[in-house]
């Protein structure tokens, strides 16, 4: 499930819109961003010990909400500036919902992993949530890199959204 939360700037003017943004914009991990990209990621499993003395992963079924929080400018402004606004927003959009990619990306990798992984010996399915645990970590730190991967290409001089914040702020 995907939902939009917006923030509102204000302003009549690119870079009025951008100063208010840079006055209200979400806090983003170790920095501060036009838009954010989270989700919460809860799971059913149904571990099941076997006969045999191993356990069973026979459940691992995702539920994963991606909040996209994207500024909304006032609805009244002036037409250039609605146009420049519109291609700002959409971009910003374009660049959040890649990173709610990666996190679908992820949660699909964590599914295939997870269904039908087995651990020997494990009647108390402890080792079995150990291996699951620990490969977690690794497919969330693998996220946080591509995330910051793709950032970095798109923010810095000359990416997508620096030419958007350029367009918009040079604008009407």
């Amino acid at each position: 499930m995907e939902q939009v939360k917006a923030y509102a700037v204000r302003g009549t003017t690119g870079i009025d819109l951008y100063r208010s943004i840079g006055e209200r914009r979400p806090a983003a991990g170790v920095g501060q961003a036009v838009a954010v990209t989270n989700f919460k990621l809860t799971w059913t499993r149904d571990y099941r010990p076997q006969p045999d003395g191993t356990c069973l992963l026979a459940v691992a079924r995702p539920k994963l909400v991606i909040t996209y929080t994207l500024p909304q400018a006032p609805k009244d402004l002036p037409p250039g500036v609605k146009e420049s606004w519109a291609r700002f927003i959409s971009g910003v959009e374009k660049h959040e919902r890649v990173h709610g990619q990666h996190i679908i990306e992820m949660v699909k990798g964590i599914e295939a992993f997870s269904l039908g992984l087995r651990e020997e010996n494990d009647p108390e399915c402890r080792k079995v949530r150990a291996t699951l645990q620990a490969r977690l970590k690794q497919f969330s730190d693998e996220r946080v890199s591509q995330s910051r991967q793709f950032d970095q290409v798109e923010l810095t001089e000359g990416g997508a959204v620096h030419q958007l914040i350029l367009a918009l702020v040079n604008g009407p």
